[in-house]
């Protein structure tokens, strides 16, 4: 078969780095163009070292990379997609957005949390809420995929077997999630600056984070209802990775033993979910450079609650990995194409 041919746009960030570091060892695609709009004319191995030998130019026009691909990757912030959604749809590419632009249904919960607006609103009856697990056949059918947010990710798969099931006693969970600092972006911040990083540890945006209308947008749906939930984010002095603990009290009725057997079920064929087994934690040094995310199941009996951990790599399962993934549903490749590599084990 012929390769895709596949363009990032924001390839300078790290989300985009890491999709030219997937896509650049994927049998079946190929990269065609990468676009920054703060390094134009450089070469992206400049940039990232680690990208050296793959010869990509950057430029700055995205236009000129949505002529030339089949799926155009946008890793840019949020705002930015709807005018390159246009533009795909014209030239017949398939757009795979990063940002947040196509996550909400609601635009009005959109512009209550990113402060923005929907200006194309046809385009969103054309796109799909894009986590794999969640909605393959919806995925074949897109014009435009969404990609999930990491945090949503893990909460997402963490608690899709006890929503589907009835397995919980009621509407409102508790997370509580950590990420690394990547999940912060490229850009200089004081509080992800190293000596306020390092040795420290602490919550962020307790209770106001934008990914909490998402969350929930996602688990009312898995649930067939309203789900409220209280997440409390925090910055792990780490690179990479995401640990979610989600805490929930049983149905009446429900054991321990039913909430595994259902978990087990759920994701016994999945390729990137791994259930660990009695007594074992899961652990972001675990899932680290992969698209795998795993979970730990845990019971407090005094306290009729059930606690998920729920752990991926942010930027590969929480989003460049993921991003892949979706290209390979909508194209009709293994699931699994360039995205098979296990996490190293230091």
């Amino acid at each position: 078969m012929n390769k895709i041919k596949c363009g990032v746009i924001g390839a300078t960030g790290y989300a985009g780095a890491e999709l030219v570091r997937l896509l650049a060892s994927h049998p079946y695609a190929e990269i065609a163009a990468v676009s920054s709009t703060s390094a134009e004319g450089q070469a992206l191995e400049s940039i990232y070292p680690n990208l050296k030998g793959l010869n990509l130019p950057i430029l700055e026009n995205a236009d000129s990379l949505i002529e030339t691909c089949d799926v155009v990757f946008a890793s840019l912030p949020h705002g930015l997609a709807e005018e390159l959604a246009v533009k795909c749809l014209k030239k017949g590419a398939l757009l795979i957005d990063l940002s947040a632009d196509f996550r909400l249904d609601d635009a009005s919960v959109y512009t209550k949390w990113y402060k923005k607006e929907f200006n194309h609103p046809d385009l969103h009856e054309k796109s799909v809420y894009a986590l794999p697990e969640l909605s393959r056949e919806a995925i074949k059918k897109a014009e435009i995929i969404g990609n999930p947010g990491c945090y949503p990710t893990t909460i997402a798969l963490g608690l899709m077997p006890a929503l589907k099931n009835g397995l919980t006693n009621d509407e409102h969970i508790v997370i509580d999630s950590k990420s690394g600092v990547t999940g912060a972006g490229r850009g200089l911040t004081q509080g992800t600056h190293y000596p306020d990083t390092n040795e420290a540890f602490s919550a962020y945006k307790a209770g106001a984070h934008r990914h909490t209308p998402e969350i929930e947008q996602t688990l009312s749906r898995i649930a067939g209802r309203e789900v409220k939930v209280t997440f409390v984010p925090h910055l792990l002095p780490v690179n990479r990775g995401i640990e979610s603990s989600i805490y929930f009290t049983l149905a009446d009725g429900v054991t321990f033993e039913q909430v595994r057997a259902a978990y087990e079920e759920a994701y016994k064929d999945e390729s990137f979910v791994r259930v660990e087994p009695d007594g074992a934690y899961a652990n972001v040094k675990n899932v680290r450079m992969s698209n795998f995310c795993d979970i730990s199941l845990h019971f407090d009996a005094h306290a009729n609650t059930v606690i998920v951990c729920s752990c991926i790599d942010n930027m590969v399962k929480g989003a460049a990995g993921q991003a892949i993934q979706n290209m390979n549903i909508k194209f009709g490749l293994e699931e699994t194409a360039g995205l098979t590599a296990y996490p190293p084990a230091f």
